[in-house]
């Protein structure tokens, strides 16, 4: 496979993260560990496929410490996110999410060897002075939900954490996500029985939603993300996830989910141009 190829394939997954706002809340009312559960399913299925291409031996060869990482990562980041979502289904609160790709910059300029730099620092300054703006215009509005905001921003730091820690696993197999996402699944029906009531999407957009959601941003994308990653142009990929929030956005607003004001318009560029602008390296 060519490097031009797997970065093509790689930016798939930016687009399919694209709409996990928009699918998470046409998948109302389900709730968030079924959700989860349901999603983590067909991921997993799809990975059993993706598996089977190389051979279920490469599974065996994976340490458990990974498996427990894998799963924690990708079961705690989208709990908290469908939650959120549950909770206050905004444009809003899929911009705290996706504060991720600024927090990695952040976060792994600070690891052995690295050091934050100025553009870093102003990049911060330029994407959280967005994130505020959501919150002074949400709070003058009366339509700040504290809860969601908090979840909302937790979870960016979970996928913060998953992704910079996960620099210390080393060269791990794609197929692993198959067994990160069968286990995320076991995990939110457990959860699932013990703690929610069973409440199914009451129309056909919402079992679309769940079904693609499965598919894509909970499912395929794990896997096309980890050929760019592994095989395409990194540092390209890594700006283009810096658009997911402003294309997160403007699906909502298409969709009809959000509104296209100036101030959500604003903070969408704000937090993806500082992300943006940390992410640049000093000539």
């Amino acid at each position: 496979m060519s490097r031009n190829k797997a970065t093509a394939i790689g930016f798939t997954a930016v687009l399919m993260w694209a709409l996990l706002a928009l699918l998470t809340i046409g998948s109302a009312p389900v709730p968030p560990f079924l959700l989860n559960a349901v999603c983590f399913a067909i991921g997993g299925a799809i990975g059993l496929v993706w598996t089977a291409r190389q051979g279920f031996h490469v599974l065996r060869e994976i340490s458990w410490k990974v498996y427990a990482f894998g799963t924690i990562g990708l079961f705690g980041y989208h709990f908290l996110y469908f939650t959120a979502f549950r909770t206050a289904p905004t444009a809003e609160t899929g911009l705290i999410a996706y504060l991720w790709p600024l927090l990695i910059v952040l976060t792994s300029a600070l690891l052995p060897g690295e050091k934050l730099r100025p553009q870093q620092l102003l990049g911060a300054a330029v994407a959280f002075s967005g994130a505020a703006l959501i919150i002074l215009a949400r709070d003058e509005s009366g339509g700040f939900n504290t809860t969601a905001m908090m979840l909302a921003f937790g979870c960016a730091l979970t996928w913060t954490a998953y992704s910079v820690l996960s620099r210390r696993l080393g060269e791990v197999p794609t197929e692993s996500v198959t067994v990160f996402c069968l286990a995320s699944a076991a995990l939110s029906l457990i959860a699932h029985l013990a703690l929610e009531e069973t409440i199914w999407p009451a129309t056909t957009e919402g079992w679309l939603s769940m079904l693609a959601l499965g598919l894509g941003p909970v499912g395929a994308a794990f896997f096309t993300w980890d050929i760019g990653m592994k095989r395409g142009d990194i540092q390209l990929l890594g700006v283009a996830s810096y658009a997911a929030p402003l294309l997160s956005t403007l699906a909502l607003i298409l969709a009809g989910k959000a509104e296209a004001g100036w101030t959500l318009l604003l903070a969408a560029v704000l937090i993806t141009g500082g992300a943006a602008l940390a992410a640049r390296k000093s000539g």
